[in-house]
């Protein structure tokens, strides 16, 4: 495979898209890239073409390859983009235009300086903000998980977690292959075909989101069966927030522990986790994992006294090598010695374990994915009968929902329904507002910037309240 995209003139340091979801040709094809030196970036097929054409255009990608055979979503996209067959044995790929203006940028002999994959977040500006990730950084990763978590041959790993995103590919993918453990790959997650797996193929490690074992639970109930899982041996956690009920509803239903963990895309991504060794009764996060360090700080920098809370900043082998062509964003977050400001807030308890306090940021994050307000915002703000719009996140049960505050054009005609067909368009599933409200005049200070506190109580309460 490396030499088929060698004869596509793909070049060490070019910029490839794999437009998929999970299958063994994203895989094959990710390590191919990799032998050859070119910069890997998952993306995800469900996503709209609008966001699809950013990563393209930001990236400055020399190809786009689309994995036709285990995404209908791919196929639209490859023919949108007037790709052509990619003759495989993995099954059926198109190959997209070359760009032939491109740059390919420098590589590097060192593994901590070579990028190896490339994950785009939306960021809080609503533009692409690529985490470029190393070599170094992916297999001090991979390999954490397969020793921590004692990932061996033999072991089944239910590959569910979308390689597009830095979980799925870090630590299920290449932890599974660095441990030579089976990965069975899983291009979308139903909670049927999940327990069906547990239960008849063999699975002996999970790794999901609170919000996919919140729906195993709650097909288990519909279907009034117990959960068998004859060979499962771990089950972790991430992602999101995991509340009390539900690690002691998911203990109670598979009789295992429910191991925790925490990490951002910035750092490839794993920071913490708790250890097999025993069952903690809190939703801690664990302890730092080996050669990662942490430190909480307040708001002039000092570190706090322990079991306060306060930023949490982190240095170690995961820490991203930049935002690509941002140097500047980049300089906000990560300091000359290598010190990675998460944007969370956290204490550590007495046994050194970490607690999640909180975001700094208006992230939030919806059944593992990442959602920005500002870029929901910039679509709901394009529409012709809206003012101006606010974003913010609501708690709900194992999860958070996107809520939409509107203002709407005196004298145009709302249609709510049409809104949500727009939006369908241009945003992907997980970013859709589980709710939009509409507002005469949104809550705003003198300045003009938007209330979004107010915002957040309100959303907190039925409408109309």
């Amino acid at each position: 495979m490396a030499q088929r995209l060698m004869d596509e003139q793909v070049r060490p340091g070019d910029r490839v898209l794999l437009v998929g979801e999970n299958c063994v040709a994203l895989c094959v094809l990710l390590l191919a890239l990799s032998k050859i030196d070119a910069w890997t970036i998952v993306v995800n097929a469900r996503l709209t073409s609008r966001e699809v054409g950013q990563f393209l255009s930001h990236s400055g990608a020399r190809r786009a390859l689309y994995l036709c055979h285990v995404s209908p979503d791919a196929q639209a996209h490859a023919s949108e983009a007037g790709a052509v067959p990619f003759p495989s044995t993995l099954g059926a790929i198109a190959i997209g235009p070359l760009a032939e203006d491109v740059e390919a940028e420098p590589c590097h002999e060192d593994p901590a300086q070579q990028v190896a994959a490339m994950v785009y977040t939306s960021g809080t500006t609503g533009a692409p903000k690529g985490v470029m990730l190393t070599h170094r950084n992916m297999i001090f990763v991979a390999t954490s998980a397969r020793d921590m978590r004692s990932i061996r041959p033999g072991d089944v790993m239910y590959g569910v977690l979308p390689m597009a995103h830095v979980v799925g590919l870090s630590t299920q993918f290449l932890g599974a292959m660095s441990a030579g453990a089976t990965l069975l790959l899983e291009p979308r997650f139903t909670a049927e075909g999940a327990l069906k797996a547990i239960t008849e193929s063999g699975v002996t490690i999970f790794t999901g989101v609170p919000a996919l074992y919140a729906r195993m639970l709650e097909w288990a109930r519909r279907k009034g069966e117990p959960i068998r899982a004859p060979r499962l041996r771990l089950i972790t956690v991430a992602g999101s927030p995991l509340t009390p009920s539900l690690k002691a509803e998911v203990e109670r239903e598979f009789a295992l522990p429910l191991q925790n963990g925490y990490g951002l895309t910035e750092t490839a991504p794993t920071i913490a986790q708790t250890g097999l060794g025993g069952n903690r009764t809190d939703c801690s996060v664990g302890p730092p994992i080996p050669n990662v360090n942490v430190r909480i700080v307040d708001s002039e920098g000092r570190e706090v006294r322990d079991g306060e809370v306060g930023e949490l900043w982190t240095s170690g082998p995961g820490v991203m090598k930049g935002y690509y062509k941002n140097p500047a964003l980049t300089a906000t977050v990560l300091n000359d010695e290598g010190w990675f400001n998460t944007g969370d807030m956290a204490r550590i308890g007495p046994d050194g374990a970490l607690f999640i306090s909180g975001r700094t940021k208006e992230l939030i994050i919806r059944s593992g994915f990442n959602v920005y307000p500002l870029e929901v915002e910039q679509v709901l703000n394009a529409y012709t009968a809206v003012v101006q719009s606010a974003v913010v996140g609501r708690e709900v049960e194992d999860n958070e929902e996107v809520v939409a505050f509107i203002e709407t054009k005196e004298g145009v005609e709302f249609d709510l329904n049409d809104l949500r067909s727009y939006l369908r368009e241009h945003l992907s599933p997980y970013k859709q507002p589980s709710e939009i409200r509409l507002l005469r005049t949104l809550p705003s200070a003198p300045n003009g910037k938007v209330l979004k506190h107010v915002l957040r109580e309100l959303a907190r309460s039925p409408a109309g309240s």
